[in-house]
């Protein structure tokens, strides 16, 4: 018999059902069975798909932990008042893009959604909350949601925490339900302390204690930003070297690896590729640089953003070595991007290199061909502008028939058992493969028959 949800020890809410909301409350709901656990969204769509089992986004594991607590703990929901009025927690995961128009567009935050979802919660609410911060929001956003809470003439009290994510898509169920840690912030009041330990709370029903940080709530939104920046800040470092491995001839993988034996600097993150990209690198390290410009921290600023101006080198440097390798012009000839969704184990293609690549591509008259196997709606949303005159093919055998040149761009498993004496013989001659993640045997392509054009790696070439 399934529980009803006021027989839940505690009902937790959630607006935003997507790539953090969506996984997060899935694993909370499964791992805390005694709580109640809704997450709305306005988007119809997207809240019918977490109903069925053809969810919204890709993520492995995620349809287990779906199935096994929706219906019973887990429901999804587009009446975002109802949940609103009745959550004890309300978790807030809205979009945070960064800004396009007025002071600090181009690298500030866009709170418009924030701020409007902090007046409906006071429209909606009839008893005191908590409010969980889950987007990746700038320091001291919680202070600016707190004084527009709590301006209510309702007498209600909201007490603001942040609990930023620290997900890696492709990973992020096992990242959730085996975190390396989980940050709480609250303010260091009575009732601060009082709201963060019922977070904790939560936390612990499958987590270690050991692995639950606790800070200022001020500490937590700043670490968020921070620790992407280094982690972004890393790949741009290896992908710089990449350019001078390739002028000396040296080979960066075997670089990468040198260093990554020193255990203060270790080995994670430093795998060379065309580029960064996805929802959180790019538009965290320019809040990050803004931040610091409006603290008047200009050389701090500086460097954070040449982290981002480094990553959109790398990606300028691909392209221009493609059409240089094959003679100067990819005019009317046909390249097939193999991979399109910004790494491997999901469907998202937010800031993807190969959105540039591809539309640099077009402007040098290229034929496109965009294959993937999670991402090829939102590659076609992508690049709707161009759409009409891309091919969009999910079998990469097909899509390379009459390819002058392969170019990987996500670092899909199956991209490496491909049969590729199979491809060569359906393709143009001579006939080019770009690894942008290095993931492939380029000896063996060689032999094939290949002109293969690794990143940070001497080209082989049979010119």
């Amino acid at each position: 018999m399934l529980l009803q949800k006021q027989d839940f020890k505690k009902r937790i809410g959630c607006i935003g059902a997507g790539y953090v909301g969506g996984p997060t409350m899935a694993v909370i709901a499964a791992q805390c069975p005694d709580y109640s656990v809704t997450v709305v969204d306005i988007n119809e769509k997207r809240i019918a798909a977490w109903n069925t089992d053809n969810l919204p986004i890709y993520e492995p594991g995620l349809l287990d932990v779906v199935k096994k607590a929706r219906g019973r703990n887990l429901f999804f929901s587009t009446d975002v008042n109802a949940a609103i009025r009745e959550s004890d927690v309300l978790f807030v995961s809205v979009n945070t893009p960064t800004k396009t128009f007025g002071e600090g567009a181009g690298k500030a935050a866009d709170l418009q959604y924030w701020e409007e979802t902090a007046r409906n919660i006071i429209k909606a609410s009839n008893s005191d909350k908590i409010i969980v911060e889950k987007s990746t929001l700038p320091v001291r956003t919680a202070d600016a949601m707190d004084r527009i809470l709590n301006a209510n003439d309702k007498g209600i009290h909201f007490e603001v925490l942040s609990n930023p994510e620290f997900l890696a898509e492709g990973t992020a169920i096992e990242d959730l339900l085996h975190p390396e840690r989980v940050l709480v912030g609250s303010r260091e009041t009575e009732t601060g302390l009082k709201a963060r330990r019922e977070i904790v709370d939560i936390y612990t029903n499958w987590v270690d204690r050991s692995k639950i940080i606790t800070s200022n709530v001020w500490s937590a939104e700043l670490s968020k930003l921070v620790a992407n920046a280094f982690l972004a800040q890393r790949i741009s470092s290896i992908n710089s070297i990449s350019a001078l491995c390739e002028k000396t001839e040296a080979d960066v993988g075997e670089v990468s690896y040198a260093i990554g034996t020193d255990k203060r600097i270790g080995s994670k993150f430093l795998n060379p590729s065309v580029g960064f990209g996805g929802s959180c690198f790019k538009k965290d390290i320019l809040n990050l640089v803004y931040i610091c410009e409006h603290y008047g921290l200009h050389e701090v600023a500086s460097y954070w953003e040449s982290v981002v101006r480094m990553n959109d080198y790398q990606i300028r440097r691909f392209v221009l070595t493609m059409v240089q390798s094959m003679f100067s012009t990819v005019s009317r000839k046909r390249i097939v991007l193999l991979g399109f969704a910004f790494k491997a184990d999901t469907g998202d293609t937010r800031e993807s290199p190969a959105i540039y690549v591809a539309k640099k591509l077009m402007d040098e008259q290229a034929r496109l061909v965009i294959s993937d196997p999670q991402a090829l709606d939102n590659a076609r949303h992508d690049l709707r502008e161009h759409a009409a005159k891309i091919e969009f093919e999910k079998d990469p055998y097909k899509a390379s028939r009459g390819a002058h040149a392969l170019a990987v761009m996500t670092e899909w498993k199956e991209y490496k058992d491909l049969d590729f004496e199979k491809i060569f013989a359906a393709m143009e001659k001579p006939a080019f493969v770009f690894d942008g993640r290095n993931i492939l045997d380029h000896r063996r392509l060689f032999e094939i028959g290949f002109n293969v054009y690794p990143i940070g790696k001497p080209p082989m070439s049979h010119f």
